[in-house]
């Protein structure tokens, strides 16, 4: 799976097309290397995030296509916030 869509499945960013914009801009990491939206992510990858002041640090622990706002934290684990 595409990395700005898991983000945008997971709603760690709420839209894709945000999602995109924030992983060409080189504010994600994937295994601590600079990530692109069209990354193909899997499970056990380490994803981080910087919003600015505050970041987001995750494990990858299940990938679907779609799922329901109530178990979209299900996807992934915070390691650091």
């Amino acid at each position: 799976m595409r990395l700005d869509k898991f983000l945008k499945v997971s709603r760690v960013i709420k839209r894709r097309t945000l999602a995109k914009e924030v992983c060409d801009n080189g504010h994600v990491q994937v295994n601590n290397r600079v990530a692109k939206a069209g990354l193909e992510v899997k499970v056990g990858d380490r994803v981080e995030v910087n919003f600015g002041t505050r970041k987001l640090v995750f494990e990858i622990l299940e990938l679907k296509e779609t799922v329901p706002a109530k178990e979209a934290a299900s996807l992934y684990k915070v390691i650091e916030q």
